[in-house]
């Protein structure tokens, strides 16, 4: 990840430079942490420049901001334009685009309703989130210690940045203790997902994911997955899944808008399969960077072209 401080941001309407997009110390979201965003990739393909389901991202965003009563006073479409227009006045062919809403300076105190809600899109170009060698070789992850939250607790259906502060400690965790990445459980003790990242496994031919009532976020990767699967001709299972079926599945992976599909080789130090990327794996990955390249159709409109 580089961050280009001569790059442009979209605030509230208009566009700043990177250095001026600044908050006050006092802002809500800072004490609080008020605040909901997105994730999504600009692909370059042979056609151009495309935002790979910009529109699904941007539905999202704004639900995660109805759950949070944050109104945003922008439409659909205006956040959409707002991304196309990062990437355009930045000249980038490929980036990642970070649309974020959040409370700012009003007052403080735990209610939020007195302050403003800010709306920002900013830009920056990142690789393959978990290592550039991962989405062949897969990567080596532990089960966190740290539990994901409890149903009534914290919202998981929307993308909040507070409950990232829960992803941070999964991810040190397991970067401390050698490992890319943890996989955390539900308080149940069924699988959830990862610190950023949703969670698959494939056993004996079926592809087997945890349900939205395993603590986790509802991916807009994870639907992309789950619906190429189902065009490749495999069964796809929602449902609470055992932590011990990690250990036996034939393979597991990771996806995200960061992290892409992430295959994982091991898992507590057992391996997982023959300790490498699978070919169930593989042809997902291939049904996707396919789209994304423009080698195959985009049957589903996916990939909204600058």
């Amino acid at each position: 990840m580089s961050f280009d401080e001569s790059s442009k941001v979209w605030k509230n309407g208009s566009l700043i430079t990177w250095n001026e997009a600044t908050i006050h110390m006092a802002s809500h979201v800072v004490h609080y942490g008020s605040s909901i965003f997105e994730g999504i990739r600009c692909y370059k393909n042979k056609s151009g420049s495309a935002i790979f389901r910009l529109r699904d991202h941007t539905d999202r965003f704004f639900n995660s901001a109805k759950i949070y009563r944050m109104p945003i006073p922008f439409t659909r479409d205006a956040v959409n334009d707002a991304c196309r227009e990062v990437v355009r006045v930045n000249r980038y062919d490929a980036a990642y685009i970070r649309p974020v809403a959040y409370r700012g300076y009003g007052q403080l105190g735990v209610n939020p309703s007195a302050c403003p809600v800010e709306v920002a899109v900013l830009t920056w170009k990142w690789g393959a989130y978990l290592g550039k060698e991962a989405l062949e070789k897969g990567v080596d992850v532990r089960v966190s210690s740290w539990n994901r939250f409890a149903s009534n607790t914290a919202p998981t259906l929307a993308k909040a940045g507070s409950n990232y502060m829960n992803s941070q400690l999964i991810k040190m965790e397991a970067a401390m203790d050698g490992y890319v990445e943890g996989i955390a459980l539900t308080p149940e003790g069924t699988l959830s997902e990862g610190s950023g990242e949703n969670l698959f496994l494939v056993l004996k031919g079926k592809i087997y994911t945890p349900d939205i009532c395993s603590a986790i976020l509802p991916g807009i990767t994870r639907d992309t997955v789950m619906t190429l699967a189902a065009g490749l001709g495999y069964e796809v299972v929602e449902q609470p899944l055992p932590r011990e079926m990690l250990y036996i599945a034939d393979e597991v992976f990771f996806t995200g808008t960061a992290a892409e599909i992430t295959p994982i080789r091991s898992v507590d130090k057992i391996e997982i399969g023959a300790g490498k990327r699978g070919p169930v794996t593989r042809a997902i990955q291939e049904a996707l960077f396919g789209i994304i390249a423009g080698d195959q159709d985009d049957a589903f409109g996916w990939l909204d072209y600058i």
